[in-house]
């Protein structure tokens, strides 16, 4: 109940897709909406989202990575849908009612673009003062952590915080 909540709450107050840009980043960055995706709670800032949609499939487009799940026509506008899941390289599972497409705006070397990412659920929507936010953490060499902004402490967990530009970009560009 606590989810449909949440995504009520957000999709009835969804953000235009131009006033992402417009915001000063420094208070835009405090506000993140979390999503859960193979158990783990990710966080994104919420500013890059335009909405919320149930799961209800995608075109598939050949040749196309793995991850990408083909597209969806949002209004008129033809969105690639990438699923989070495989993007992550974590174990996969069937689609069920809590499955949602996050449409989000990002910036990448192709200019602004609007994306869909698959995840399990969404979550919350918290405010982490920027002091709150911790620095990703090393992995090493062999791990890419570019995507991962930072890491936030709630209640008795922790919320890996995407760099959803970092991430985006580097799946869509090679498209």
């Amino acid at each position: 109940m606590q989810m449909n909540t949440a995504v009520n709450e957000i999709t009835k107050s969804t953000i235009g897709p131009n006033d992402a840009f417009a915001a000063d980043e420094t208070v835009a960055g405090s506000q993140y909406l979390t999503f859960l995706c193979a158990g783990e709670e990710y966080g994104i800032d919420i500013l890059r989202v335009q909405e919320i949609k149930g799961w209800e499939g995608a075109t598939h487009v050949p040749h196309t990575p793995a991850y990408v799940l083909g597209v969806m026509n949002l209004r008129g506008l033809i969105v690639p849908v990438i699923d989070l899941r495989t993007r992550f390289k974590l174990e996969q599972r069937p689609f069920t009612a809590s499955t949602v497409v996050i449409v989000v705006r990002v910036r990448c070397s192709l200019g602004e673009k609007t994306v869909g990412i698959v995840v399990d659920a969404v979550s919350e929507v918290y405010t982490f003062p920027s002091e709150a936010i911790l620095p990703p953490p090393d992995v090493g060499e062999r791990i890419d952590g570019s995507c991962i902004s930072g890491l936030a402490n709630t209640e008795d967990k922790m919320v890996l915080l995407l760099d959803i530009d970092t991430l985006i970009a580097a799946s869509i560009e090679n498209i």
